[in-house]
């Protein structure tokens, strides 16, 4: 177990000994923390070892000379200069409040970034300036498209946020696959077996081996639709941006032939553009919603986003819980 606020300055000692600002490795550190203390354990301290590799490799750059190019009043186009993707993200996402704020509509597309951790951790910036927003990013080879046996699209994430009126923001932050694919890493990892009927062997065959999920394919969400919700995504932060898409976007666990090229588009829209009085609306929608009756079981029907806020809540003044692998890490990396 480690206090959070040591542990910040020991993750803002290990970026700056690679090579970021102060303030980059600041940035990049508390999206760590944060995936942590929201329970993503996937997106969060497990993958630092992968980030610091990448930066030795050359492959993501510490000191990038991030280009915002404007567009309109509300439109931007970022080039991140394959910059660790909490940073590139971390732009962007303020920069589509900004434009936001300004005409009511803010979109910002983003090339040349890397895995950003999770979308709802930037959704809910945008959030707390009380504006709904959209997220979509690509990713690695994961899922096969319906129809095939061969990965071509990422897991793909697609996050949509909004003001709740209530304590927890709505927050929808969820993967085009059956399962995300850090669960499936980690199941690796630590010898695990995976859920049933969520990936598939490099022969096609169902699989609940993680080891050989990984050499093989995951399965999209709900078949045809989620390969189609993939493809949408790799269209959107891929193909309009200028990144890497069609299957292109580097593995960053095992792929150091070059950066990532990731891309990320964001959308910002004031709420109240059409009704003067949306916070009361949606109010008004999630309490209709939560009063239903429930099924044998059910304590409470959770909107989106609410479980993640309880644990955050639960977790934020505990000290957090890190592995041996984790704490070998930390302590490799600080020395190193």
């Amino acid at each position: 177990m480690v206090d959070g606020k040591e542990l910040k300055k020991k993750l803002i000692i290990i970026f700056k000994k690679h090579g970021l600002s102060h303030g980059d490795a600041d940035i990049s550190s508390n999206a760590i923390i944060n995936a942590e203390l929201v329970g993503a354990h996937t997106h969060g301290l497990a993958r630092l070892r992968m980030y610091c590799e990448r930066i030795n490799k050359k492959v993501i750059n510490p000191k990038p000379k991030i280009k915002i190019k404007k567009i309109s009043q509300s439109i931007s186009h970022i080039d991140a200069n394959n910059s660790i993707g909490f940073v590139a993200a971390d732009v962007g996402i303020k920069q589509a409040i900004i434009n936001a704020k300004k005409t009511g509509i803010g979109l910002v597309g983003i090339k040349n970034s890397g895995h950003y951790g999770l979308s709802s951790y930037y959704a809910e910036q945008a959030v707390k300036k009380n504006l709904i927003v959209l997220c979509f990013t690509n990713a690695p080879p994961a899922i096969a498209p319906h129809g095939s046996r061969k990965k071509l699209f990422g897991t793909n994430p697609i996050c949509f946020g909004s003001p709740s009126s209530f304590k927890a923001p709505f927050i929808l932050d969820t993967s085009v696959s059956e399962i995300n694919r850090g669960k499936i890493r980690v199941a690796a990892k630590t010898g695990k077996k995976i859920p049933a009927g969520v990936a598939l062997d490099k022969f096609g065959k169902p699989t609940t081996d993680a080891k050989k999920a990984l050499l093989g394919v995951q399965l999209p969400l709900g078949g045809f639709r989620g390969s189609g919700l993939a493809w949408m995504v790799d269209i959107l932060s891929g193909v309009m941006t200028g990144a890497n898409h069609g299957g292109k976007v580097k593995d960053p666990f095992d792929d150091f032939s070059g950066p990532q090229n990731v891309g990320h588009m964001f959308l910002t829209i004031k709420p109240n553009l059409f009704v003067g009085n949306f916070n009361e609306k949606i109010k008004q929608n999630i309490k209709r919603v939560k009063s239903l009756p429930k099924i044998k079981g059910v304590k409470e029907i959770l909107y989106p986003g609410q479980n993640k806020q309880k644990k955050f809540k639960k977790n934020v003044n505990k000290k957090i819980y890190i592995s041996d692998n984790i704490k070998s890490d930390l302590e490799s990396l600080i020395a190193s």
